[in-house]
């Protein structure tokens, strides 16, 4: 079964509103085996909506759309289906007498309204392309429509995302599963790295792509968000049993390739992973902060439980705060600047004997949107301060401001679970 789909809204295209249905939608899809290939957004136009309509059934073998079925002028969905079908638009008896009943019962018309008389542009709700059938709207006064054509099926449900979530799961989805026959099951497995980009993990999984393509099942995927990557791997089969079985060999070949930069599987996070290696450890972690303005430490306390390990950290913003509050040597400070390996690796040593952790974590920089010290935007400097003594790192992020704080608590958090992993130490 393969599917396009299609939401229509002139304030997706000039983006007042986020296509966020087109993200659920894919999900819901891909669980179920359906084939998606295209993900369009028309504005509120009957012309180029029946074109995209004809477009996709050309291509695929059931067209779904968003958007566009509500009573205003703009709400040219209808017309653009039946336009595409080469068809008139009929006015549902059942339907009109629906929607004056609901609007009676919300007070919208009739005694509770003051004797008010709905708009008539409200019925355009009931009007149904001549040969297609309504899908019921539990929760809105929109209803939705199916309707057969040469080259497929079409369904169109409201924009309302709260509308459309039942109308899909309880219509839509049904007879999709029941025209592509017995559904395969679709299993994903995915694998998170921290501390090297999407172009490198891609490259490191290129052999194992390359052997996948004439199968088409697995498939491996990369999704890069927030300075991590996540790598997908999807596989369709009879049962979810099966799916694993062809995931195994295809997840041992990649975390062979992947090697350190793998930290987690599926609902894993970084600031988890690092909290649950100092727990196993029986060690605690403070953390100094200066660019990233505190949220290295609510990343940490986001994780339930937190208390057990982290014992705090300071956000040291301005240079003589790095020498009242971590006790960092003035002079350094003149020497080397607030921005430097120097300063990060005493910001760590101060915050953990301040905090009494067995491992302290600090970061300093430049987040922009100007340089500092003669430091240019994105520089990034690391101190890790334990038992094994002091480690440093250093990077050059790519982003604007709020994209490289959230880039240094990655790849902070990162720095540790790698220190921590070549460092097998107690707490002393």
């Amino acid at each position: 079964m393969r599917v396009e789909l299609l939401a229509v809204g002139d304030e997706l295209l000039f983006g007042d509103i986020v296509n966020g249905n087109a993200a659920w939608l894919g999900r819901q899809l891909a669980d179920v085996g359906v084939v998606l290939k295209t993900s369009t957004v028309v504005g509120d136009d009957v012309e180029m909506i029946a074109a995209r309509i004809a477009e996709g059934l050309g291509r695929a073998d059931a067209v779904i759309m968003t958007g566009g079925l509500g009573p205003t002028q703009d709400d040219v969905t209808r017309e653009g289906i039946a336009r595409a079908a080469g068809v008139g638009l009929r006015r549902d008896a059942f339907l009109e007498a629906m929607l004056r009943r609901r609007f009676r019962a919300l007070g919208r018309e009739g005694p509770a309204a003051g004797g008010v008389v709905a708009p008539e542009m409200n019925y355009r709700q009931a009007d149904i392309p001549e040969g297609g059938e309504p899908l019921p709207n539990e929760v809105g006064t929109a209803p939705g429509i199916q309707l057969e054509m040469a080259g497929g099926v079409v369904y169109a449900m409201p924009g309302v995302p709260h509308e459309m979530y039942p109308m899909f799961t309880g219509s839509v989805l049904p007879d999709l599963l029941r025209r592509a026959g017995e559904p395969a099951v679709v299993v994903h497995r995915v694998l998170r790295t921290a501390g090297v980009w999407e172009s490198v993990v891609a490259h490191a999984l290129a052999e194992e792509i390359d052997r996948l393509a004439p199968i088409g099942n697995p498939t491996i995927a990369f999704l890069a968000s927030g300075g991590q990557t996540r790598v997908r791997i999807s596989a369709r089969a009879g049962d979810r049993a099966q799916a694993y079985t062809l995931i195994e060999p295809v997840e041992a070949a990649a975390r062979a390739a992947l090697g350190s930069a793998l930290y987690g599987v599926d609902d894993d996070t970084l600031e988890g992973t690092v909290l649950g290696l100092l727990a196993d450890r029986g060690e605690t972690l403070a953390v100094a902060e200066s660019l990233t303005g505190g949220l290295l430490a609510g990343r940490l306390t986001d994780v339930p439980g937190a208390s057990a390990v982290f014992h705090g950290g300071v956000v040291t913003y301005a240079t003589d705060a790095k020498v009242s509050v971590l006790g960092v040597d003035a002079g350094l400070l003149a020497t080397s600047g607030a921005v430097s390996t120097e300063a990060a690796a005493a910001m760590a040593t101060g915050v953990r004997d301040l905090l009494g952790a067995t491992h302290g974590l600090a970061v300093t920089g430049v987040a922009g949107p100007d340089e500092l010290e003669g430091k240019p935007v994105g520089t990034l400097y690391i101190g890790i301060a334990g038992p094994f003594g002091v480690a440093t790192r250093s990077a050059r992020l790519p982003g604007d401001r709020p994209q490289n704080r959230t880039y240094a608590v990655v790849q902070a958090l990162d720095a540790l679970r790698r220190t921590l992993a070549v460092h097998t130490c107690q707490p002393g």
